[in-house]
């Protein structure tokens, strides 16, 4: 009769294990983005050079386009450049504010 008792005590702490962390909600660290947007529009991009997001919008859209025509390049959409180039946009970005 105490075998029984041992499995059942063993099926039990297993289940236990493995449904704690299913049931473990993640933490938001203020690092994930927003969950709930009115502007479904409005993304937010990472720069990695300084740490910090930003949201892309029409207004940094016109800040990007801006910096593009000052360095005499075509528009290309900021998410198909190279890691290089958006580096070099974030420090120009960071220096020129609205």
């Amino acid at each position: 009769m105490h075998n029984g008792y041992r499995y059942f005590f063993g099926f039990f702490v297993l289940t236990a294990a493995l449904a704690i962390p299913a049931a473990a909600k993640p933490q938001d660290n203020g690092r994930q983005e927003e969950k709930h947007r009115d502007d479904k529009d409005q993304n937010r991009v990472y720069d990695r050079s300084h740490k910090d997001y930003h949201n892309w919008d029409a207004n940094e859209d016109r800040s990007y386009r801006q910096y593009l025509g000052e360095k005499h390049k075509e528009y290309r959409p900021f998410t198909e450049s190279k890691p290089k180039e958006q580096g070099a946009y974030w420090n120009w970005r960071h220096s020129h504010p609205d």
